[in-house]
């Protein structure tokens, strides 16, 4: 039965998501969605030029065109615009256009067991990121320099403890620290371009925008909410999911980046700002490429990545976003993980090159010394949707299979997990988009049962 506050809180988040729904049942035609790019690992939006000589009136027609940009790309109606708090009255384009960007999101999640796991709640929790980006050149004159910062709060509870995995049924209920109502800057990050493709950067960074897949990625926000289908677990032990680091990134042809190599500490800071025992307990080094394939005529990518660390730490260590029981082991002082992912488009929208649907898939093998997840695979469908007149909703079915260390002692651990997840990202407005989202857990915990999970999923772009 739900507590008084329990059923207050899913009368406020049906109220709301009712609200936006009677709102969008009287407009007409379909939305338009805004057309951007990707989430790049510590990339986003980057376009150097080495240019010079422009002649003045040259220069004056690129500020014009870029004014006009900014402003179609906040203003418009509340059923065109993709961000719900517009152009503040103009203001938004005038800092876009020098050099200033906001993006926001405040999510909602109403979800929960229905059958099996350890507990069988409805839990409602939430997670909002506030990313500020900076293009140096217009600020002050710093000719390839970007700087982003990103903050985030957890608010609300979630249901990751209650089905029995050891991967997270709500991938916001990580960050940015587990299960905990917290708010944190967890990315920092200066980049510095020297040539047309080429880029160095340091500061606070955040990882979970590297592994980056069309259809299956998303931060667990706009795709799937597993984290088996937005990040690659087999990468948790060794690697933090904000820390300081430095690195550097070649940009291929696209303008997308084709290598990056990372050096970060290994310890997660993502609560914490001192900067006096960074690298202290070792070092995680990371190199990851990702390559357009244009297979069957169509858009994909091909991913490969190795991450090594040095961190000295008990052995099967789960890091903070592997939900694993605490049991005595030794120490080991490196780990290693090599990961690989793919998308690639089997239909593509004539009339809109942007939007399409195809397949994805996820691999990973690790040290099975010191990793609880020997190896790790998944893969699935996702994309646009096909229903006439939806084209700017989206959808994802994906299943994967976790091999557990055959290291663990056998009292915690009976088989190897795996599960499955479908769902459906229903766009009211541009700015708000309603997900419902259906997961089956077969859990690697002994003395656990198979879980059913359900849950809803509100996203407001502010």
């Amino acid at each position: 039965m739900l507590s008084a506050r329990t059923f207050d809180r899913t009368l406020v988040f049906q109220g709301w998501v009712l609200g936006f729904s009677v709102l969008a049942s009287i407009s007409q035609g379909d939305s338009v969605r805004a057309q951007t790019q990707p989430n790049l690992p510590l990339v986003n939006d980057v376009h150097y030029s080495n240019e010079v000589g422009v002649a003045p009136d040259a220069d004056q027609i690129v500020e014009a065109e870029t004014a006009l940009q900014a402003s179609s790309v906040y203003g418009g109606s509340l059923w065109e615009r993709p961000n719900f708090t517009g152009d503040w009255l103009g203001s938004r384009s005038l800092l876009a256009e020098g050099g200033f960007k906001f993006t926001g999101d405040f999510t909602n999640y109403y979800q929960g067991v229905v059958n099996g796991g350890r507990n069988q709640h409805f839990k409602f929790g939430g997670h909002s990121d506030y990313v500020f980006d900076f293009d140096m050149e217009k600020v002050a004159g710093a000719k390839g320099m970007f700087i982003r910062v990103r903050g985030e709060t957890q608010f609300g509870e979630f249901v990751n403890l209650d089905s029995g995995s050891l991967l997270a049924s709500n991938t916001s209920g990580l960050f940015p620290t587990i299960g905990e109502q917290a708010t944190a800057l967890t990315e920092f990050t200066v980049t510095q371009f020297l040539s047309e493709t080429f880029g160095v950067f340091a500061g606070k960074l955040q990882t979970m925008d590297g592994d980056q897949n069309d259809f299956a990625s998303g931060r667990g926000k706009t795709q799937f909410m597993n984290v088996a289908f937005v990040a690659n677990p087999g990468l948790f032990r060794t690697v933090p999911y904000s820390s300081y680091g430095v690195g550097c990134v070649v940009l291929g042809a696209d303008q997308q980046p084709l290598l990056t190599f990372t050096a970060i500490d290994p310890i997660d800071r993502s609560t914490e700002l001192n900067l006096d025992k960074v690298f202290e307990e070792g070092v995680t080094l990371s190199a990851e490429g990702r390559v357009r394939t244009d297979f069957f005529g169509m858009k994909g990518h091909q991913l490969l990545g190795l991450v090594w660390s040095s961190r000295d730490v008990a052995l099967l260590s789960s890091g903070p976003r592997l939900i694993l029981p605490n049991f005595a082991t030794p120490t080991s002082n490196e780990s290693w993980a090599m990961y690989w992912n793919f998308d690639q488009y089997l239909f593509v929208d004539p009339c809109d090159q942007s939007k399409g649907w195809g397949l994805f898939g996820r691999a990973t093998i690790a040290d099975a010394a010191t990793n609880p997840l020997e190896y790790f695979l998944s893969i699935g469908v996702g994309g646009n949707s096909r229903i006439a007149g939806r084209s700017n909703d989206t959808f994802g079915a994906g299943v994967y299979y976790a091999g557990t260390s055959s290291e663990i002692p056998g009292f915690l651990f009976g088989d190897n997990g795996q599960g499955a997840e479908l769902f459906y990202n229903y766009q009211v407005t541009p700015s708000f988009h309603l997900t419902t989202d259906l997961q089956f857990v077969n859990p690697s915990l002994k003395f656990v049962d198979d879980s059913f999970l359900f849950g809803f999923r509100g996203k407001l772009d502010f």
